[in-house]
Order: C-alpha cells, then structure tokens, then sequence
C-alpha cells in the first residue's frame, strides 16, 4: 500500500490502533525517516491518546496507559541496542500480560522476535510518500484493516 504523505502514514496507523488488543505487537521495521514513528503516533491516536508521541529512540520506551487510552502501550525503540539480549531488561513479556507493544527496529531481536508478530515495513518511495508492506498473522487475519 502507498501512503501518500504523513497524514496518510499516521491515519494508517489510526485505522490499525482501533483494532489493537491486550497481548499484540508491531514490528515496525524501515530506515531512518520512514515513518514509524508517525505510524506509531497514529496507532496511539487510534487508541484514544491526544498527547504528544515523541520518538523513543533516546529512553528506549515510553509507556501510554488507561486512562488516556484503551489498551496499554509500550513504545519501544532498539536502534541503540547492540545486542538481542540488551532487551531483556525491558521485561517486554510481563508488558504483554495486561497491554500491547510496539516496536521500532526489531531487527535487533532477530529470531527473538515473537512469531505472531505483526510486521509492518515502510518504505520511502518518493519526497514524502512511503510504502507500508506486511506481514499479517492468524491472529490478525480477521482484524486487519487494509486490503
């Protein structure tokens, strides 16, 4: 799917976070400028979260939880990670047990990334527009909102 602009890249986002549950995680992979911030901004607003989205590149995780949004969300940022073990402290699987997360750069992970995932790659395809690739999991088969 081509995203036209960051409007589009962030409403994306939007029509994704609607349909977020307790236990899901998106893998937003794609280089620097890509977008998956703005995606994650739209997947927050998706959820009801009016503040600001900063990117978590610097505290490696900013967490949004109720009341400003339906589901609990973990931000998570590994771009400054060296290492797949680094993320270990972060717990990320108790954060799973009562909220989602979200991840930028999970190619840190490698195969520790959970396979029921859902991975979404952007691209830049042109001054602002960027393209949105997936893969999709069963438990998303029927909650995926594009076609």
């Amino acid at each position: 799917m081509i995203l036209a602009d960051q409007v589009a890249t962030e409403a994306a986002g939007f029509l994704l976070g609607g349909r977020l549950q307790v236990g899901d995680i998106i893998a937003l992979s794609g280089d620097l400028g890509a977008g998956k911030t703005c995606f994650a901004r739209g997947v927050l607003r998706g959820l009801g979260f009016a503040g600001e989205v900063p990117s978590p590149t610097f505290p490696i995780m900013i967490s949004y939880d109720r009341p400003d949004l339906r589901v609990p969300v973990h931000h998570i940022d590994l771009y400054r990670l060296d290492a797949p073990n680094e993320v270990d402290a972060l717990a990320l699987d108790d954060a799973l047990h009562d909220g989602a997360i979200m991840i930028e750069w999970p190619e840190i992970l490698g195969d520790r990334l959970w396979q029921r995932s859902l991975q979404i790659k952007l691209n830049r395809t042109s001054d602002d527009a960027r393209r949105l690739t997936a893969q999709v999991p069963p438990s998303w088969k029927d909650r995926w909102p594009f076609p």
